[in-house]
């Protein structure tokens, strides 16, 4: 009887020690998809950008026309993964983009409104 008892004990202390190693994935900004940024086209307005990509994670408080995408995932594992897309507006409208995804062929073809 009393080895049953120290069996469960000894597997139930197992679960416990096992649980405190596991440690999450932390993912923190805008996770952007190339199919979005493909969307993007010079001279779109920051409403447009903002309804394909959402209100950026950054914005430059001394250079308001530079908008910041940051994604980043921090694994369990200790690996780290960043992302990230820069853009650029010259009177309200965009006219840059780099960073860390591939600039749409079509980007210098204004949207015709």
């Amino acid at each position: 009887m009393k080895s049953i008892k120290n069996i469960c004990m000894t597997f139930a202390l197992a679960i416990l020690l096992s649980a405190c190693a596991y440690k999450i994935n932390v993912l923190q900004g805008n996770f952007l998809e190339q199919t979005a940024i493909d969307k993007l086209r010079v001279s779109m307005s920051y409403e447009q950008v903002i309804f394909v990509l959402g209100k950026p994670v950054i914005s430059d408080a001394f250079k308001q026309d530079t908008w910041y995408y940051i994604y980043e995932v921090r694994y369990g594992n200790g690996d780290n993964k960043r992302k990230e897309l820069i853009l650029t507006f010259k009177e309200g409208l965009l006219l840059d983009l780099k960073g860390d995804y591939t600039k749409p062929e079509e980007f210098d073809q204004p949207l015709n409104i």
